[in-house]
């Protein structure tokens, strides 16, 4: 497998289109929950919302999750010293213990303080993600 991604002239392109797909319905629907927890959108309830986003979004992290790992195999010397590559792999298992801490305590049902805290760090932390990512490319 990892041959044909340094070999086949579409395998990596192909590859980091599939890890944009997983960003996409990961970042999608979570910001749409997140927006909805902070209050935009009252008239869309926030269970129904979680009940249908939320799946979306961890297919998609776990999408993204798997072409990152195969693009990260192709390269992984070079990732390992480029120091945004390190400090997303850091954001993003902080960004997964903020949602474990936010799931652990029935945030969504609870929407209160402490949930809508929750979801600006997830914002935060996801967005820092994201301008790593693009980083790696320049460092």
């Amino acid at each position: 497998m990892l041959a044909l991604l340094t070999t086949h002239p579409w395998a990596y392109p192909l590859l980091e289109v599939l890890h944009l797909v997983g960003i996409s319905l990961l970042l999608g629907n979570l910001v749409l929950f997140e927006l909805r927890l902070l209050g935009l959108g009252r008239e869309l309830p926030i269970e129904a919302l979680a009940r249908l986003g939320l799946p979306l979004a961890v297919g998609g992290f776990a999408l993204a999750a798997a072409s990152g790992l195969l693009m990260f195999a192709t390269q992984a010397q070079d990732l390992l010293a480029n120091r945004f590559f390190l400090a997303k792999v850091v954001l993003v298992m902080v960004a997964g213990l903020n949602a474990a801490a936010f799931h652990a305590r029935g945030s969504v049902q609870r929407a209160d303080r402490a949930a809508k805290a929750h979801s600006l760090l997830s914002l935060a932390l996801w967005g820092a993600v994201l301008a790593c990512g693009r980083g790696i490319a320049y460092a």
